[in-house]
């Protein structure tokens, strides 16, 4: 009995085998892949042999070998950033899950022997979990829907280091184009605040307009040093980010932001494209998917959680008789009376309910925020567009204007300082107003599909906030 008992559960056990998950030779990243290709049309790899770090050493160092553009910022990072390959080394011990939950339970074998008086008595046990085989393709089709969810937050990271990257270098880049500004403009002012002493000395000059012009030259030399500390800290940032080493962290950036483009995207069907591409969305559906086939299950095995079977076999010397041998088996089972499975089901069907009402809250908040985000990107795009095409061009006719009027002798000196201390406010203003506009840019890109989303106060400007007043103190 029990030999036959043992071979039927072998038989059993092989058959349950045949449909279990394997190791894949990626580790499920061919799907990070695939939608990391879709959304950004990035490259990323799993480096988890010499060969492989070589390979992504020497990608990184010839993107590094030029002047760095935001696409190849971001490449790199998805590349040699660790702790997005500490995410990728998580979804390969989440595939470890699968493969476990996807075999059968080992057999236990058993066997004792008691001796005494002459007399003796083997016993020989083979137990097989049935209520385990039984619901093995349960439960292995629950793990596959864990693994995807995995997967997909693999995907997830990878993008929303994408959209840290993107924010990181045009901050970056801006702060490198303030601190120019300012170096000229504190140029300007040390040679304006020299030449108001030597008139004052001269009598030309009252106290007080001595001190408007020192004054500005001071707060420009104070402005200026914010300016270099918050581009350094931005630059340090994206090195971070980009995961450099001590080697790399003499990359070049541009000193100026690119222009805006020619015109901005229309996206009419913005909430819809983000319902559909949404990755945090995906992941809620996935979960709500295994949720309800594991509420499936718990209600189809309520009342019994234990069914263990087992095939005996007995030899039983005597030194009075002949040896002789028993078969037989044994089975155990709980007894639902105090626990018919209530409380298990409860909770599955809440923690259902749960996942339930937070992918709808999730679906609303994703509308929203792709909506939001749209309008964010029109209006930086207008306003940065706005100081483009009418304030830097009127500032400069201004300019030019009172150089000609003051080679005329018709206006002083001082309202000629005046007019270049609020041309600087409004170039820098408009330096602000474009990073601005490529910030939300990349905003617009993750309401789209899915990742980081701005941390609050994340976006200030890395601009100074003070400027000059509009009659320049005179």
């Amino acid at each position: 009995m029990a030999h036959h008992f043992a071979r039927g559960l072998l038989v059993l056990t092989a058959l349950s085998v045949s449909g279990c998950a394997a190791f894949s030779p990626d580790s499920g990243m061919s799907t990070v892949s695939e939608l990391t290709s879709q959304s950004i049309n990035k490259d990323v790899a799993f480096v988890r042999t010499a060969d492989g770090a070589g390979a992504v050493d020497e990608r990184v160092r010839h993107l590094l070998s030029r002047t760095l553009g935001v696409e190849a910022a971001v490449q790199i990072s998805l590349l040699n950033n660790k702790g997005l390959q500490a995410a990728y080394n998580e979804l390969a011990l989440a595939e470890t899950d699968l493969v476990e939950q996807s075999l059968p339970p080992n057999p236990v074998f058993s066997i004792s022997r008691i001796a005494g008086n002459g007399a003796s008595e083997i016993e020989r046990q083979v137990i097989g979990d049935i209520l385990a085989l039984a619901t093995l393709p349960f439960r292995s089709d629950i793990a596959r829907e864990r693994f995807h969810q995995a997967q997909l937050r693999a995907a997830l990271a990878t993008l929303r280091l994408a959209a840290d990257v993107r924010r990181a270098y045009w901050r970056a880049v801006a702060g490198n184009e303030m601190v120019g500004l300012l170096t000229d403009a504190k140029a300007t002012a040390e040679s304006t605040a020299q030449l108001a002493v030597k008139l004052g000395e001269t009598g030309s000059l009252n106290k007080l307009d001595q001190a408007r012009e020192q004054v500005f030259y001071a707060e420009t030399t104070a402005d200026l040093a914010t300016a270099r500390q918050m581009a350094a800290s931005a630059r340090e940032r994206l090195a971070r980010l980009m995961g450099l080493w001590d080697g790399g962290l003499d990359f070049r950036l541009p000193n100026q932001l690119p222009p805006l483009p020619r015109r901005p995207q229309a996206l009419p069907s913005i909430e819809v494209d983000a319902v559909a591409h949404r990755i945090d969305l995906q992941i809620a559906r996935l979960e709500l998917n295994a949720l309800a086939k594991a509420l499936n299950l718990t209600e189809a095995t309520r009342f019994v959680t234990l069914l263990d079977l087992a095939g005996i076999s007995r030899r039983t010397r005597d030194p009075e008789g002949a040896p002789f041998h028993e078969h037989g088996f044994d089975v155990q089972f709980q007894i639902p009376i105090f626990d018919g499975g209530e409380v298990r089901v409860r909770q599955a069907a809440e923690t259902y309910n749960l996942a339930f009402n937070r992918l709808t809250e999730r679906a609303v908040n994703v509308r929203s925020e792709a909506r939001d985000a749209y309008r964010v990107y029109r209006s930086a795009y207008d306003i940065a567009s706005h100081y483009q095409r009418e304030i830097i061009p009127l500032r400069k006719i201004i300019t030019e204007e009172m150089q000609l009027r003051f080679s005329s002798m018709q206006v002083d000196i001082f309202a000629l300082l005046t007019e270049a201390r609020q041309r600087l406010a409004s170039l820098r203003g408009a330096i602000d107003a474009r990073q601005r506009f490529f910030l939300a840019q990349s905003d617009l890109q993750t309401a789209v599909n899915g990742g980081a989303a701005p941390t609050p106060g994340g976006d200030s400007s890395t601009t100074i906030a003070a400027a000059a007043p509009a009659d320049g103190g005179h």
